[in-house]
């Protein structure tokens, strides 16, 4: 059975701790992460779920995605699905990593509008 709006509601909050929690874990651990979001687009969640996992420079990104983050960010990601009792397989297409100095270079670091434009180009 599907579950109702209030269901979704506290599922989307269980996964915001275990999000809070995936993203302490990166700040001691992986140079340059800075801070990670989640948002659902126009969806209700979990349709449309993206997570971005920021990081402080591009180039602390990219060493970071060579080092292996993203197996490291879609690690953490599942661990936060499977806490809150959502389906696996929505993480396939669920990340994206972007960077503080991408953001203020591109939209002057309005965030809002880096996501919605990352969220646009993605499809």
């Amino acid at each position: 059975m599907k579950p109702n709006k209030r269901e979704l509601k506290h599922m989307e909050r269980q996964f915001v701790v275990a999000l809070t929690e995936a993203c302490e874990a990166a700040e001691a651990e992986v140079p340059g992460f800075c801070w990670l979001t989640h948002d659902n687009g126009t969806h209700q969640f979990p349709a449309g779920l993206r997570v971005t996992w920021i990081f402080d420079t591009r180039a602390n990104l990219e060493y970071a995605l060579v080092d292996g983050f993203k197996q490291y960010a879609h690690e953490r990601t599942l661990d936060a699905l499977e806490q809150t009792g959502l389906d696996r397989g929505i993480i396939s297409d669920c990340l994206q990593f972007d960077s503080e100095e991408a953001c203020t270079n591109s939209q002057k670091g309005n965030w809002l509008a880096r996501l919605t434009q990352l969220r646009r180009s993605r499809h």
